[in-house]
C-alpha cells in the first residue's frame, strides 16, 4: 500500500503545477548527474585502456630480473624448468644497456634492448610500426629499430643506405689506452623500422639484436631479463607465483600491472578524483529532492488528514513520504543510467564527439569502454545519496505532517 500510495503521489497530476515542476527538475538533476558520472567514467576507462593498451604492447605479460644488480648468467637460471610451468607458451632474452648513438652530425643517448627473436611473440611492439618494418636480422646483417622520439631527435631516414647509425657502447673492464675512441666498442648498423608507442618510450629505446649487444658488451650468456608470455585461458597470477618460486629470492618477477605500478596508481587516483567531483555534484542535485517533498506535504494536507481520520499511524505516514523520495531519486538513478548507455554506446559506433585540437593523436575521437562494475558503483551512490537526502530532512518534515493532524 506503501508503494503503490508513493507512486500516485509521484505519477498524479498536483493542483499546483509549480509542484510538478520540482518533481520533474529533481529527477532531471538526478538524472543528469547519473548520465555524467556513466559519460566521464566511461570516456576515462577509454583512455586507460588506450594508454595501458600501447604500454602492454611494450610490456610482456611477466618479467623476470635481478633484485639487486643490473644483469645476469642466462645459463644460472633455470630456464628448463620456466619452459615447464604451465601457462608460460613462450619466453624471450633481454639484455638493456645505455649507449651513444649518432647519425651524420646528430648524437642521442638511448637505452638499447637488445632482443631475440621470441621478443615478438612476448609482446606487441612489431604492431606499433608507423615506418618501415620490424626486422632486426636478414642475412648476415643487423638492423635497428628506432623510436619515433629517438628517429626524430637525430633526424634518421631508415632509408639513407649511405649513412649508417652507430653505437657507442663503453668498454668493460680497466680502461687499457689513453686514446678516447679505443675506450668505446661501436657498431654501424642501418635501421629497418620506425616504432610508435609512448613519448617516454619513443624518446628513450632502440631496439637491436641480442647478438649485437652481446658483442657490445662483450657478454654472450649475460642477460637484463626475461620476459614471458602467459597462454591464453591461464591465470597470469598463478603462473607469476610458480614463476617466483623457481626464481627464488634472487630475482624479481613482475606482471604487466607491476610493471608499471606508478602509472596505474596514477590513472586510478584520477578517476577516484574525478569520481568524487562528480559525486559532490550529483548531492547538490539530490538535495532537491528535499524541495520536492516539502511542496507534497504541502499539497496533501487533505489527503494525510484523512489517513490520520482513518487510523493510519505516524509510521506509516512517514514510510509513504520516504518511498516518495526514494522513488524520484530511483528514477532519476535508471533514467541517467539508461541516458549515459546510449551516449555511450553513440559513441562507440559512431564517433559523435572527436577530439579537437591542435596535433596529431592516434585517434580521432574520445574513447569509450562501458564497465558494468561502474554502472553498479553508480546506481549504488546515487541511491545512498537519494537514501540521505531523504532520510535527513524527514524529521522536519514529519513536524509538519503532525501540525496537519486533525484533533
Amino acid at each position: 500500500m506503501i508503494l503503490f500510495i508513493a507512486k500516485r503521489y509521484l505519477l498524479a497530476k498536483k493542483s499546483h503545477n509549480a509542484i510538478n515542476i520540482i518533481t520533474l527538475v529533481s529527477i532531471a538533476g538526478v538524472a543528469v548527474g547519473t548520465m555524467a558520472l556513466v559519460i566521464v567514467l566511461s570516456v576515462f576507462n577509454g583512455f586507460e585502456k588506450l594508454i595501458l593498451g600501447l604500454f602492454n604492447a611494450f610490456n610482456p605479460d611477466i618479467e623476470i630480473t635481478l633484485k639487486h644488480g643490473k644483469t645476469f648468467n642466462i645459463e644460472e637460471f633455470p630456464v628448463e624448468d620456466l619452459k615447464n610451468i604451465p601457462g608460460v607458451a613462450h619466453y624471450s632474452k633481454v639484455l638493456e644497456e645505455t649507449a651513444l648513438l649518432t647519425y651524420r652530425d646528430r648524437q642521442h643517448l638511448v637505452s638499447m634492448r637488445g632482443i631475440d627473436e621470441n621478443y615478438t611473440k612476448v609482446t606487441g611492439v612489431d604492431t606499433m610500426m608507423i615506418d618501415g618494418e620490424f626486422i632486426l636480422t636478414h642475412g648476415d646483417g643487423k638492423y635497428l629499430v628506432l623510436g619515433q622520439g629517438v628517429a626524430h631527435v637525430l633526424n634518421a631516414n631508415i632509408h639513407d643506405y649511405l649513412n649508417p647509425l652507430t653505437i657507442y657502447v663503453p668498454r668493460r673492464g680497466p680502461a687499457v689506452t689513453m686514446h678516447p675512441a679505443q675506450a668505446f666498442n661501436a657498431s654501424s648498423n642501418y635501421a629497418s623500422g620506425i616504432f610508435g608507442i609512448q613519448s617516454e618510450y619513443d624518446m628513450e629505446y632502440v631496439f637491436a639484436p641480442i647478438k649485437l649487444m652481446n658483442y657490445l658488451l662483450e657478454s654472450d650468456n649475460r642477460v637484463s631479463a626475461i620476459a614471458l608470455a602467459v597462454e591464453p585461458g591461464y591465470n597470469a597470477n598463478r603462473v607469476q607465483r610458480q614463476i617466483t618460486h623457481l626464481a627464488g629470492e634472487k630475482y624479481e618477477v613482475k606482471n604487466r600491472l607491476q610493471q608499471q605500478e606508478f602509472l596505474y596508481k596514477v590513472m586510478r587516483t584520477e578517476k577516484f578524483a574525478i569520481f568524487l567531483i562528480l559525486t559532490f555534484i550529483l548531492i547538490i542535485a539530490t538535495f532537491n529532492v528535499i524541495g520536492s517533498l516539502t511542496m507534497l506535504v504541502i499539497e496533501k494536507k487533505k489527503d494525510i488528514s484523512v489517513l490520520w481520520s482513518m487510523g493510519a499511524r505516524k509510521e506509516l505516514i512517514r514510510k509513504i513520504f520516504f518511498a516518495e523520495g526514494m522513488l524520484i531519486s530511483t528514477t532519476g538513478a535508471i533514467t541517467g543510467l539508461f541516458l549515459g548507455w546510449l551516449v555511450c554506446f553513440l559513441q562507440i559506433n559512431f564517433d559523435l564527439v572527436t577530439i579537437q585540437a591542435a596535433g596529431t593523436y592516434i585517434i580521432d575521437a574520445y574513447p569509450v569502454d562501458m564497465r558494468y562494475a561502474d554502472f553498479v558503483y553508480i546506481f549504488l551512490t546515487v541511491i545512498v545519496i537519494g537514501l540521505l537526502s531523504v532520510i535527513l530532512p524527514l524529521r522536519r518534515l514529519f513536524v509538519m505532517i503532525e501540525n496537519i493532524r486533525p484533533e
